[in-house]
């Protein structure tokens, strides 16, 4: 039997997560904006909420298409507010629609959002050899500098902990356990 993370239950769709996508260095802006929208999404809840909602987020918010998302209409809002197959929270909608067009300013000025995120570790991962769950932190100095920097380019929802599960996400920090089997991939 395979030994995971910590915070793996038995949950198939979390083991799934945990074991193909969690920590898997992520350079694709598509990928790096469905992310972020899932991230934004989770404040305050379960990741597994959000992973068993993952496929109505997909269809509600057109595949993660940011393009789309920053010219959704007040109409288009109103629509997600209905969605009960997704977090109905307007101001985590607004948000995502904010988010959207700030996404896009970032690669205009960047040339994409990817060389933007990554710049913050040089487009090399954190790995860290965590023995415990204690030593994995919620945030860090990192996190704190990029939740500063997307507030002030006026993103929404990027506290510091939503960040840095964001960069655990997108493998930017590797934080598998060293307990874990995919710690020793790394």
């Amino acid at each position: 039997m395979k030994h995971r993370c910590f915070w793996v239950t038995d949950n198939e769709l979390y083991k799934k997560y945990h074991d193909q996508e969690w920590g898997v260095a992520v350079y694709d802006d598509k990928k790096l904006f469905e992310f972020l929208i899932l991230e934004t999404f989770q404040a305050g809840l379960s990741w597994l909420t959000i992973l068993n909602k993952r496929e109505n987020f997909r269809k509600a918010f057109d595949h993660f298409n940011y393009k789309k998302i920053a010219l959704y209409s007040e109409t288009k809002y109103q629509e997600l507010m209905k969605d009960k197959g997704i977090v109905r929270n307007k101001l985590k909608i607004r948000g995502a629609i904010t988010n959207a067009q700030l996404f896009m300013k970032v690669q205009k000025e960047f040339g994409s959002f990817s060389s933007f995120i990554w710049s913050y570790v040089n487009d090399k991962p954190i790995i860290n050899k965590f023995e415990t769950r204690e030593e994995v932190p919620a945030k860090t100095m990192l996190s704190d500098s990029i939740s500063k920097d997307l507030k002030k380019r006026g993103f929404k929802f990027v506290g510091s902990t939503v960040i840095y599960a964001y960069m655990q996400a997108i493998g930017m920090v590797i934080d598998h356990t060293t307990d874990c089997f995919k710690a020793k991939e790394v």
